[in-house]
Formats: structure tokens, C-alpha cells, sequence
């Protein structure tokens, strides 16, 4: 079975659409979205909708949360405040309820195999995961095949113990993790993950998806987004 894990779309459709349509073409049987799906980007309600459309599992992440005002560790800066009001705005109420259907955690079995997915960790979707990190999965690896999750941005994976960790990256906001901080720039590339699962155990493909960066300046130029200049400034020239 092949398993389509995408995550922290950030309200970018045009990243979106790239990756559906490679799934798409590729073909997968499930697929799983991993959180994060519309707030910060200019396009919201598209990116919703499209998700919607999919009809897959979604979990809760930590931006989702923050928009329907759960408690989240970020702190929140005025600009994002704005943000947020605008795209409360563009998703309403229907929206609202939607993100709010979105579940902490999902659970799948594929091929006798236990898939769990989550945000940041099965814990909290503000936990931070890294290559790194240590003991944080601990308490979920006897019980689980395949752990999934989003948050930091960025693909990896690791065995630890007998399960396999797999973060596919981000669907609308990627770039470069080895650039200095104040030198971090988005790149027109939606991230996502394939995940194939058999008898002999689940294997990680990366896929990395170009998208029309031209398309997504008239889109978040056109939108109304509060700091639209200030975003545009964050991509790549």
C-alpha cells in the first residue's frame, strides 16, 4: 500500500495543488494530512476547500489551533494577530468548524502494520521532533510501526526502536534549514512524503514539487492579506 503523508500547507494552495496532483499521478491509497493546513498564506479558503475535497484523516495542528483560540507555546506577534483576523475572515464559520473536526492524533492500520500520526508528537502539536531529539517518542514505540508527523518543517526520517519516524516537510512554506536564520528565504518547492507499506515493513520516498512562484505573488498580491509585501519578501526572488 502506498501512504500519502502531507503536512503544513500554511493557506498556500498553489503549493497544494502541485502536490495533489502528483499524488494524483502517482497514485496512493491512503493519505493522511498532518496539520497546519491554512493559516499564515494568502489563500485560506482555497487550501481548505481543496483539503476538504480530499475527504482524508486531518490532524490538529499547532497554526490550525491557534486560528479557533486554543492554547499554543508560539507567541503570538502582532502582525500574526492580523493575520489571523483576516483569515478568520476568508474561512468563517463553516470553516472554523471544520478546523475545529480536525483530530489530536490518527490512528491507521495498513498491511497489519500501526501507523500513528500526528503534529509535533502524539503528545502535543507543539512539540518540537528533530533528527536529533531523543526519548521524546518513548512512551509510543511499543504499540507502533510507523510514527508520522509534521511542525518543524523539514524531511527526515529515523528508525528508533522498532518503529520508523517520518516527518514529510512542508506542502506550502519550505526552505533551506541549513541557511543562517536571518538569511532564511521560502523556496517554490511543496514537500511531501510516500510511505509504502508491505510484509517486509513501511519504506519513506521524499518527494520534492515545484510550483509557479509567479502564480502565488499574483495570488497573495490579489488577496487582501494584511503584510502581503512583507510575506512576498520571505520567498526566494
Amino acid at each position: 500500500m502506498r501512504l500519502a503523508l502531507l503536512s503544513d500547507q500554511h493557506g498556500n494552495d498553489v503549493a497544494f495543488r502541485a502536490v495533489v496532483e502528483d499524488v494524483q499521478r502517482i497514485g496512493a491509497d491512503a493519505l493522511v494530512c498532518l496539520g497546519d493546513a491554512v493559516q499564515g498564506g494568502a489563500q485560506p479558503a482555497e487550501t481548505l476547500e481543496r483539503l476538504m475535497a480530499l475527504d482524508c484523516p486531518t490532524v490538529l495542528g499547532n497554526a490550525d489551533a491557534f486560528l479557533f483560540g486554543a492554547d499554543v507555546a508560539e507567541e503570538t506577534t502582532p502582525e500574526q494577530a492580523e493575520v489571523r483576523a483576516w483569515t478568520l475572515e476568508q474561512i468563517g464559520a463553516a470553516g472554523i468548524e471544520r478546523l475545529r473536526s480536525f483530530q489530536p492524533t490518527v490512528e491507521l492500520e495498513l498491511e497489519g502494520h500501526t501507523v500513528l500520526c500526528c503534529h509535533g508528537s502524539p503528545r502535543s502539536y507543539d512539540d518540537i521532533l528533530l533528527p536529533e531529539s531523543e526519548g521524546a517518542l518513548d512512551p509510543w514505540l511499543a504499540d507502533t510501526d510507523l510514527i508520522a508527523g509534521g511542525h518543524t518543517h523539514r524531511q527526515w526520517t529515523r528508525r528508533i526502536g522498532e518503529a520508523l519516524f517520518v516527518n514529510p516537510g512542508s506542502v506550502g512554506l519550505a526552505y533551506d534549514h541549513h541557511r543562517p536564520r536571518d538569511e532564511i528565504r521560502f523556496v517554490p518547492v511543496a514537500e511531501y512524503a510516500l510511505v509504502f507499506v508491505d510484509a517486509a515493513g513501511p519504506a519513506v520516498e521524499f518527494r520534492r514539487v515545484g510550483y509557479n512562484i509567479e502564480e502565488l505573488r499574483e495570488a497573495v498580491l490579489a488577496s487582501g492579506r494584511p503584510h502581503r509585501e512583507d510575506h512576498l519578501a520571505m520567498y526566494e526572488p
